[in-house]
């Protein structure tokens, strides 16, 4: 065993407790337990369970994305005192200012990479799971010889095996070997779902959730060279993975786009545009944002007809906040 082998061996023995658990529970429902979509399923199962997990770490992300916001200008003036000033002492003391701010305030650049960080070596364990499958090895946990085989074998529709890849199938057809044309159909259906769904995500924080300030500091310019890098990236890696695992990646992509779009409406950046919309829609049901995030209820007559599904005029709202309550 080999020290990669080592350190992926517990996530592979969890991988295949979820894929097993997942595809028992729909083979007992009554689908075909060697069927594609059965094990498919059981893929988007894990992805479910993955996530769902995640949750506190990505509510973590969310808090200190919100104080990397409150230090932006105190970073600003930092960057602002060392501008122009290239020599290695300068630079030292910039770095060090900077490292002594992010201490202070207790804000770490790289947290919005932990969701991604902590997904990756499961994402591996998946792809050495499948990767064994697909050559007849028995699985290091509940994936039993029987079980290894049916998902090894797995085909979606009956024609495209879960264990191959675009790149796979376009080497044979290179090379004037039989090829499976539904497995580069499907996969690069789903190479551009990814690159939409990723760069739909990374649209949605840089249009809407990111307020005046930020989109005047350095942060924007990173957050703008994410929004094209990272489409790019499945664009570019997503042919060389299987079917199978394309499918965990996709499923993700599209829990992160929905779960940014919930945080977004529920709890945008203070002064981005995503605020001032929930503002609006508070408005109108009566109520307002107090200075410290709390929703206030101005009008409980307007709150209580909202409840009852009897929207309000947006002039009768506009009238109803009082200029000096609003945030």
């Amino acid at each position: 065993m080999d020290l990669i082998s080592i350190v992926l061996w517990p996530l592979k023995w969890a991988v295949e407790l979820l894929l097993v658990g997942w595809h028992w529970l729909f083979s007992a429902a009554g689908m075909d337990p060697a069927a594609g979509i059965t094990w498919v399923l059981a893929i988007v199962g894990l992805v479910v369970v993955v996530r769902a997990a995640l949750i506190p770490v990505f509510v973590k992300q969310i808090k200190n994305q919100r104080r990397m916001l409150e230090v932006a200008p105190q970073l600003k003036k930092i960057q602002e005192k060392y501008k122009g000033k290239k020599d290695q002492f300068s630079r030292d003391a910039m770095s060090r200012e900077t490292m002594e701010l992010y201490k202070k305030t207790g804000t770490n650049p790289l947290s919005s990479c932990l969701p991604l960080l902590l997904q990756m070596p499961i994402f591996f364990a998946l792809f050495s799971v499948l990767n064994d499958a697909q050559h007849g090895k028995t699985g290091v946990g509940p994936l039993n010889a029987e079980l290894a085989k049916q998902f090894g074998d797995a085909e979606l529709f009956g024609v495209a095996p879960l264990h191959s890849s675009f790149a796979s199938q376009w080497t044979l057809m290179l090379e004037g070997e039989p090829f499976s044309a539904a497995v580069m159909i499907i996969a690069a259906v789903m190479v551009v779902l990814m690159t939409a769904s990723q760069f739909i995500t990374q649209l949605q924080i840089v249009s809407k959730n990111m307020s005046p300030e930020t989109k005047a500091s350095p942060m924007f310019k990173q957050q703008r060279i994410m929004l094209y890098l990272l489409p790019l990236v499945f664009a570019f890696s997503g042919v060389a993975f299987p079917l199978g695992v394309m499918f965990y990646w996709l499923t993700s992509n599209i829990w992160t786009m929905v779960q940014q779009f919930v945080v977004i409406r529920n709890m945008p950046t203070p002064g981005s545009e995503a605020a001032k919309a929930r503002e609006e829609r508070l408005a109108r049901k009566g109520k307002l944002v107090a200075t410290d995030g709390t929703v206030i209820v101005v009008d409980e007559e307007a709150a209580k007809k909202t409840q009852r599904q009897q929207p309000i005029s947006k002039n009768r709202a506009k009238k109803q906040a009082k200029p000096g309550d609003q945030k």
